[in-house]
């Protein structure tokens, strides 16, 4: 039985999942020590550490939105330089209280990634900051504030300015068609999940 995601993709279509991810028990959300994992329009509890799961229905829909958002300022970051040939984006590791991290699992693992942390290509006179809230909430459904940087990394066919972030509301049941599943990592286990190559270098960074 063929299964599909609850959200049209970008052309508005149904899209169907080939190998479709498994939701973890609700308690798994309120255990530091487990990954819980939820599946789009999946149960959750009500909240989490505080802050309730719920859809972040004001989100912006233009750039010029999300350039004016708050949330993206009050820290210190190095100059960005592009890689030649390579486009420019952007990301978050969104660090929950509990000390867990956040991770997407892209629909139908598209580009080779079972699992990774939010990232997308940045539109033109898009900021960084900016990109990387918008790429949180539209894969993983959190809504985001960033708290610092992390690192530049040159990856296959980007370069990618990544930031640290905290959850301040959303709700990763929400997510879009991007993603099949959003799930809460412990740091111990996202070298088991993130087995992209691409993603060595983050994982080493956040497991030090």
């Amino acid at each position: 039985m063929t299964s599909f995601h609850p959200k049209p993709d970008e052309h508005g279509e149904r899209l169907a999942l080939h190998a479709p991810s498994q939701a973890t028990s609700l308690d798994s959300w309120t255990d530091p020590a487990r990954t819980a994992t939820v599946l789009p329009a999946g149960p959750l509890p009500a909240s989490l550490n505080g802050i309730a799961f719920q859809p972040w229905r004001a989100a912006p829909r233009m750039d010029a939105g999300w350039a004016r958002l708050a949330g993206q300022q009050g820290f210190e970051e190095p100059p960005f330089v592009p890689a030649p040939g390579k486009r420019v984006a952007a990301g978050v590791v969104i660090l929950e209280d509990d000390g867990r991290i956040w991770v997407v699992h892209p629909s139908n693992a598209f580009g080779g990634y079972p699992a990774t942390f939010p990232k997308g290509t940045v539109d033109a006179g898009m900021p960084l900051p900016a990109t990387a809230i918008r790429e949180a909430w539209e894969e993983s459904g959190l809504r985001v504030v960033l708290t610092g940087f992390l690192a530049d990394l040159t990856r296959s066919r980007s370069r990618t300015r990544y930031y640290l972030g905290r959850r301040v509301g959303g709700c990763p049941s929400d997510m879009g068609w991007e993603s099949q599943a959003v799930s809460l990592v412990p740091r111990a286990q996202l070298g088991k999940l993130l087995v992209n190559p691409n993603d060595a270098p983050l994982v080493a960074m956040l497991r030090s």
